[in-house]
């Protein structure tokens, strides 16, 4: 009987570098080593009520913020030396690991400056119980962390009350979005809700002036009537606001700008209304 070649495809390829295995290890040794780097990395991921939060800025903020509970805190020796330098007090003495021991909790990308902490999420207050003597910042359905943590910079420096977002299609406050953040989640309230009209309604019930942002909008920002308290309620870029949403509020407002282009990343179009809303409540 003729001697038949195997089939090649259906022999499995050989282990590759990206394994992780040594030259030579068999499919068995590679697949048991896969299996335990992912039960390695899932042992290391805190519970879902844990804010996770990373990066010399972030994590020095959340240390500083007496309201802020820490549970784990992890630094490199050069990061714990530079906690102590600048005299930045802690809850207990940090665990003092390699940057690998760090980035094996965190995703491939993220940048974490030596630092790693593991904290309560922090307190929100009911919006009955918010100062009306501020601009409040709604997003709907903002899902982007980044965006929603350049947001939270925009807001901690312009002094803003607080931030309304739905409790379901926004992200956590914790991992990217803090790290985007850079620090403001300690300066500015996160109240999640469980549906934004009800939430628009009951800041209109509270005496605020709801102002929803949109490049369809027939007034300008600039040329509304503004007044304390006053709510700026800003949607998911491409889709904007939602039809619901654009009801609920008092008045549906565009930014105009003299260039070209005439659309703005939604975390830029905050920036810029926080801008032009603190200037014509605070006038010179």
């Amino acid at each position: 009987m003729p001697h038949r070649p195997k089939d090649r495809h259906h022999e499995r390829p050989k282990p590759g570098p990206q394994s992780g295995a040594k030259p030579g290890a068999t499919y068995a040794q590679v697949e048991r080593r896969e299996r335990f780097e992912r039960a390695r990395r899932e042992s290391l991921q805190p519970g879902d009520d844990t804010a996770v939060l990373y990066g010399w800025h972030t994590v020095k903020a959340a240390l500083e913020n007496p309201a802020r509970h820490i549970r784990k805190l992890l630094a490199t020796e050069n990061a714990a030396r530079r906690l102590t330098e600048e005299k930045v007090s802690t809850p207990r003495p940090p665990d003092i690991v390699r940057p690998d021991a760090i980035a094996a909790r965190l995703p491939a990308d993220a940048v974490h400056q030596g630092l790693y902490v593991e904290a309560d999420p922090l307190p929100a207050p009911p919006i009955e119980a918010l100062s009306t003597d501020g601009i409040v910042l709604v997003l709907d359905q903002i899902t982007d962390p980044h965006n929603v943590g350049a947001i939270f910079r925009s807001a901690a420096a312009f002094a803003a009350t607080a931030i309304v977002t739905t409790a379901r299609h926004s992200p956590d406050a914790t991992g990217v979005l803090a790290k985007a953040a850079s620090g403001a989640l300690e300066h500015v309230p996160l109240i999640a809700i469980q549906n934004l009209a009800r939430g628009l309604a009951a800041l209109k019930q509270h005496g605020f002036l709801v102002i929803g942002l949109d490049s369809d909008g027939e007034e300008e920002l600039a040329c509304l009537p503004l007044r304390r308290p006053l709510a700026l309620v800003l949607g998911a870029e491409g889709k904007g606001l939602r039809q619901l949403t654009k009801d609920t509020c008092d008045h549906v407002a565009r930014l105009d700008l003299p260039g070209a282009i005439q659309s703005l990343n939604v975390s830029n179009a905050t920036a810029l209304a926080l801008y032009v809303a603190h200037s014509r409540l605070n006038p010179k």
